[in-house]
């Protein structure tokens, strides 16, 4: 009984999230359960679980008095998040690489192993996003901006939810862990301006498929 539950519950998460990304569903409109339980031929419970699941993407979001509804995704946010990452990020790597501790380079080849490992799991998407934020944080442990990295973690969680388009819809697994672990060798290797330089491509590369994705969904809804 708990795996047809389970089953249920992740057709109603993929299938939101299909209908979210792709257009079907616009930015703002309510997803009111009872409706949605009718059209999948549901119960309300497993509707429930994905609008909680789908809220953790940043697919949607819970007001008051209005119920779920659909996130806002925009091509043109996503380059000034990421830019803003790529500078901010790229400049707190510079400063930590001289004054990282051996013990937080192997913190992050730990947490780097798991990530990869999460990587080839379905339904995971959660556990990327954690591991993924994890594994920067170690990599800037070095840098003494608490100011700065104060502003990546802001970035970082309003970016969450592209960052999670990208590894479940626009190709970015495919890349992910080969640019990871580059990225973590030069800096076991102390190497900045290589590390700097994987960084960036790492964040402006992710920048570019994600608005190529975006784009090509707003031309799809205008046919």
């Amino acid at each position: 009984m708990t795996i047809v539950y389970k089953t249920r519950t992740q057709l109603v998460v993929e299938t939101l999230r299909e209908k979210i990304l792709s257009g079907e569903i616009k930015a703002g409109q309510p997803l009111r359960q009872a409706a949605l339980a009718d059209e999948l031929n549901v119960s309300r419970i497993p509707v429930r679980e994905a609008l909680l699941q789908l809220e953790a993407e940043g697919l949607v979001a819970f007001e008051p008095h209005k119920g779920a509804t659909a996130t806002e995704l925009s091509a043109s946010q996503v380059d000034e998040l990421f830019e803003l990452r790529a500078m901010l990020e790229s400049e707190l790597l510079a400063s930590s690489l001289p004054n990282i501790s051996d013990e937080m380079l192997d913190q992050a080849s730990d947490i780097l192993a798991r990530l990869n490992k999460a990587l080839g799991k379905e339904n995971a998407a959660n556990t990327w996003s954690e591991l993924n934020s994890s594994y920067h944080n170690c990599l800037y442990s070095g840098a003494t901006k608490p100011q700065t990295q104060d502003l990546v973690n802001t970035l970082n969680k309003n970016a969450d939810r592209y960052i999670r388009m990208h590894l479940l819809w626009a190709g970015g697994i495919s890349k992910a862990e080969s640019e990871h672990n580059d990225l973590l060798r030069y800096c076991k290797a102390k190497d900045v301006k290589n590390a700097v330089a994987m960084l960036k491509q790492h964040i402006l590369g992710s920048r570019d498929e994600i608005k190529a994705f975006l784009q090509e969904r707003e031309i799809a809804n205008a046919d």
